[in-house]
C-alpha cells in the first residue's frame, strides 16, 4: 500500500480565545500546497482513499489535494490524525482500508514526524515535516507493525523550484 502523508498549509494564527482547531489556510498557505499538489498529479498521485484531520487547516488541505488529484470519493474525517495523537492509532485507522492502494492522510505535526518513524521501524529516525509537504511511503503489508520503505519527500520550496 502507499500511503501518502500530507501536512497542512500555512494556517492562521490563533488569537486570543480563538480554538486550534478553527484555524484556516492563508492564501500562501493554499498556494504552496496547490503547487506540491500538482507535481504530485503530474507523478501520477491517485489515492483510493483520503483521511484527514477533523481540523479546519487539514480539511481544506485535504479539499485541495482531493481536487488536485482527482479524488471522487468522499473525505473520510479522523479524530486519530488530530496533533497529539499516537502513530498505532493512525496505523489502526490505515489498515481499516485494506483493500485501498493508495491511502492519504491531511494532518499536523508533531504526529506526522512522529509517524514516520513508527511507519519506518525506526523509532529515533527525526523527520522535519514542512507545512504543506507530502511524503509517501510505502508498506509491504498490514500486519500489526507496519514495515515501511519512504519513497519520497516533497516541499513547497522543492514544487516550487519543479516549476
Amino acid at each position: 500500500m502507499e500511503i501518502y502523508l500530507l501536512r497542512h498549509g500555512i494556517a492562521e494564527e490563533a488569537g486570543a480565545g480563538d480554538k486550534d482547531a478553527d484555524r484556516a489556510l492563508t492564501g500562501e498557505g493554499k498556494k504552496k500546497l496547490r503547487a506540491v499538489l500538482d507535481v504530485a498529479a503530474d507523478a501520477g498521485v491517485r489515492p483510493d482513499v483520503i483521511i484527514t484531520s477533523p481540523y479546519r487547516r487539514a480539511v481544506q488541505t485535504a479539499e485541495i489535494a482531493a481536487e488536485a488529484l482527482g479524488y471522487q470519493g468522499e473525505l473520510q474525517r479522523s479524530r486519530v490524525l488530530v496533533p497529539d495523537s499516537e502513530p498505532r492509532q493512525v496505523w489502526d485507522e490505515i489498515r481499516l482500508y485494506k483493500d485501498a492502494g493508495a491511502v492519504l492522510l491531511a494532518g499536523h505535526e508533531p504526529l506526522f514526524s512522529r509517524l514516520f518513524a513508527w511507519l519506518l521501524g525506526c523509532p529515533t529516525l527525526q523527520v522535519d515535516v514542512k507545512k504543506g509537504a507530502l511524503a509517501r511511503i510505502d508498506v509491504d503489508g498490514l500486519g500489526a507493525q507496519p514495515r515501511g520503505a519512504l519513497k519520497w519527500l516533497l516541499t513547497p520550496k522543492l514544487a516550487r523550484e519543479a516549476e
